[in-house]
């Protein structure tokens, strides 16, 4: 007899490819940490702890592709008690963060070295968010997306605020863990009050339930969604959750600001479509319109405010904000179509702000100097590579044909389109924020063309570095052969889609 009932504990199967990708860059990390209590000169800690997390990545990324052979002959499958999912979205969303995560620490090197900051700690702190931004992916449960955004975020927190000799850093790496913190707990909220509703946290559960009862018959469970909702619009960056963006985009180190705004994004996206796709699906009636609001008001609230900043950083912290209202555009949809358009449109935005931050980083100089838009006057005449390739960037997140951007616009609108209804109205309004948008990012090329004044400050701009180059011109690269030939990108995103809602 066993009064406590140890033997009705059954152990958790584990399926260590399914997990290995998180597994191997949060092992780099501690890895990391390890060496540099035994390393303790910083010539030789930084770049032990670079190769660390080169082969941290290296080895995810081939984790990442042996799950992707295996799904396409096996299928999806779940595992940890179906608390994680392996599928197409999950391996797709993973590889974005990946290359983000890559980019960034390219652009960590020369900025650690220029501020003369501790290397090996950043690098730890990164490649432990990035571990939990694959989770979010992944996870098939609401406390595991839970715990992944806390693994997120946190490190992200002490990122932000890395550069403690700058008032400015400081400042903003405490907006945002106090802003970070409600939201995680708004979230919490909503989860508690969706378990409450429904006896489950598993979004398969969750499905089951709903299969039975329509959402707005469960004013509780709506109550979860909308908290959660709000909690992920944090994330995410979408109006109107969107206030800590600015200041954070520009207080932050531009290495860090570069990827909150690529991976951050994407793995935030993730957990938003999997809840909705997954555990609301056969509901998306009820949340298409919750979500459509949130669309409009990111897309006007991040063209418009856009439009007065004088600040290239805040600039783009507000075409960040637009971005995800043109995201949000094709996962309300509630098609596979408009699930296909939002991965590609998260995969395209990613390496176009990686790039664009890395120009911005490069021009400001030591400390992250004033980037304040009238100091780019001149940008061609002193750094002529430069100038061109922010201009191809800014003309990519305009839209403009034969770019990577037009592909991820026309992706969205025509998804809104195909859905009908009000979605077309959402379609319509996103062309009108585009071209306001657009205003944003010909005045910061424009401005780069225009000869500098006698009694205009420009900034010295540094050198660029190799691992800064890497990224500037990779961006470039991918921006040129997306924009002529789609074709890869865009069956890889539909294949994705396919492999997670059949």
């Amino acid at each position: 007899m066993n009064p406590l009932g140890v033997a009705s504990i059954v152990t958790p199967g584990v399926d260590w490819l399914g997990v290995a990708p998180v597994a191997l860059l949060a092992l780099a990390a501690i890895g990391i940490v390890l060496q540099r209590s035994i390393l303790r000169r910083a010539s030789v800690a930084y770049p032990s702890a670079l190769i660390v997390a080169a082969v941290g990545i290296i080895l995810s990324a081939v984790a990442l592709i042996a799950q992707w052979h295996r799904v396409q002959t096996d299928g999806s499958y779940t595992t940890l008690s179906k608390m994680v999912a392996v599928d197409g979205f999950s391996i797709f969303i993973g590889g974005v963060v990946l290359v983000a995560t890559a980019c960034s620490v390219l652009l960590a090197s020369r900025y650690l070295d220029r501020e003369r900051l501790d290397g090996p700690e950043y690098l730890a702190l990164m490649l432990l968010s990035a571990s939990g931004m694959l989770a979010m992916a992944s996870a098939n449960d609401l406390i595991a997306v839970f715990v992944a955004l806390e693994i997120v975020s946190i490190p992200l927190y002490v990122l932000v605020a890395y550069d403690r000799r700058r008032s400015t850093s400081l400042e903003a790496g405490m907006k945002y863990f106090l802003l970070g913190a409600f939201a995680s707990a708004v979230f919490l909220y909503g989860v508690a009050l969706t378990y409450g509703a429904t006896g489950s946290t598993g979004l398969v559960g969750i499905a089951n339930y709903l299969s039975e009862v329509t959402l707005l018959e469960r004013g509780t469970l709506l109550a979860g969604l909308v908290l959660m909702l709000v909690g992920l619009g944090f994330k995410v960056a979408a109006a109107p959750f969107h206030m800590w963006t600015p200041d954070v985009y520009q207080g932050a180190p531009t290495p860090v600001t570069a990827f909150m705004a690529s991976a951050t994004k994407a793995a935030a996206f993730a957990a938003l479509i999997r809840i909705l796709y997954t555990a609301l699906g056969g509901s998306s009636s009820d949340w298409r319109p919750l979500l459509w609001v949130l669309a409009v008001l990111s897309l006007l609230v991040g063209s418009i405010g856009a439009v007065i900043q004088t600040d290239v950083k805040r600039m783009l912290a507000y075409s960040s904000i637009n971005h995800a209202g043109f995201i949000l555009i094709g996962v309300q949809a509630g098609t596979i179509k408009g699930v296909s358009s939002a991965l590609t449109y998260l995969a395209i935005y990613a390496f176009l702000a990686v790039g664009s931050f890395a120009i911005v980083g490069v021009v400001a100089g030591r400390g992250d100097a004033d980037s304040d838009l009238e100091r780019f006057k001149g940008l061609s005449s002193r750094r002529t590579g430069l100038s061109w390739a922010f201009t191809l960037l800014l003309l990519a997140q305009a839209g403009v044909p034969l770019t990577a951007g037009f592909i991820a616009k026309f992706g969205v609108f025509s998804a809104a389109a195909g859905a009908g209804g009000t979605s077309y109205v959402l379609a319509l309004i996103g062309m009108l924020t585009a071209a306001i948008a657009a205003f944003v990012y010909l005045r910061i090329a424009a401005t780069m063309f225009t000869p500098a004044g006698e009694g205009d400050q420009v900034l010295a701009s540094s050198k660029v570095d190799l691992g800064t180059g890497i990224v500037i011109w990779f961006s470039c690269a991918l921006t040129i052969v997306i924009g002529v030939a789609p074709g890869f990108l865009l069956g890889l995103a539909e294949r994705a889609t396919l492999l997670f809602l059949r």
